[in-house]
């Protein structure tokens, strides 16, 4: 069985946010402890394993994530890299895929001639609340305003500018703390785009140290939140751009579509090898 590592959301290796792909052959899941031992071992933020179902039913495939200490609910990178292998693999019929997931419902991927990919996900319209006690300590930052997410399960703060954003020092150990107390999965922070930049709307970045993940490079499903909150605030709907600037910062593309959030990005395979256990 072959194991790929894949950087998402970029064009460039070693940007973005590299993701474990395994596609495992046809018949039962394997044992739960396998798989999770399997994404520890890789020890990257997500790692995918897609199961491909019969031919005429719903889906195309079944997909879920682990991170290195947890099954996620959702995952949009490592979702990405897992088309972007397809692809590769010449598993695509007529450019499109659709997987079935445990928790977020069937999700629906396809190929634009140009290479990019896209993927339909549920949206995260977040409800604006009050900060939980210590969040601002957390951050090191007091933000302008904090909404839940949802079902997605994080925070999303919102902070004054870019540079606040970029200059950010969490204390991930304060962080990982208050996601347990709150019941999230993660903090997201974001900002308006610095005024002199045009290639992106707004910058983000992704914090789950309780889930494995100190800081996350790009983060798909955060924007299913970050694209509803800025199609609000901006007055549109299509074109949106996000850029997470992390330490491997990537472009995600976003359009609102009712109760749906498009994400548009490309990827690149970096490694693959074959797993002996």
């Amino acid at each position: 069985m072959r194991i790929r590592i894949v950087d998402a959301f970029t064009s460039r290796p070693f940007t973005g946010n590299p993701a474990g792909v395994c596609l495992l052959p046809a018949g039962p899941w394997p044992d739960d402890g396998w798989l999770g031992r399997t994404a520890a071992e890789l020890n990257h933020p997500e790692t995918a394993f897609a199961l491909p179902l019969p031919a005429g039913g719903g889906a195309d495939w079944e997909i879920r994530w682990f991170t290195p200490l947890v099954e996620a609910n959702l995952c949009g990178h490592a979702t990405l890299a897992t088309v972007h292998t397809l692809r590769r693999e010449g598993l695509l019929a007529g450019g499109a895929v659709r997987f079935l997931s445990r928790s977020s419902g069937l999700l629906t991927a396809w190929v634009e001639e140009s290479g990019d990919i896209t993927l339909d996900f549920p949206a995260a319209p977040g409800t604006e609340v009050p900060p939980p006690a210590g969040l601002a300590d957390a951050l090191g930052a007091r933000p302008e305003a904090v909404l839940r997410t949802g079902a997605l399960g994080d925070l999303l703060a919102v902070l004054p500018d870019e540079a606040a954003v970029r200059g950010l020092r969490p204390d991930l150990a304060a962080i990982a703390a208050l996601s347990l107390r709150e019941g999230l999965r993660g903090v997201i922070v974001t900002a308006a785009s610095a005024p002199a930049e045009r290639a992106y709307d707004f910058v983000s970045r992704f914090f789950a140290p309780a889930r494995g993940i100190p800081e996350d490079p790009v983060t798909g499903s955060a924007h299913t939140a970050l694209a509803p909150y800025w199609a609000a605030r901006l007055g549109r709907t299509d074109a949106l751009t996000g850029l997470q600037a992390s330490a491997r910062p990537g472009l995600v593309r976003a359009a609102l579509r009712g109760d749906r959030v498009r994400l548009t990005g490309r990827a690149v395979t970096v490694l693959e090898a074959v797993l002996l256990v």
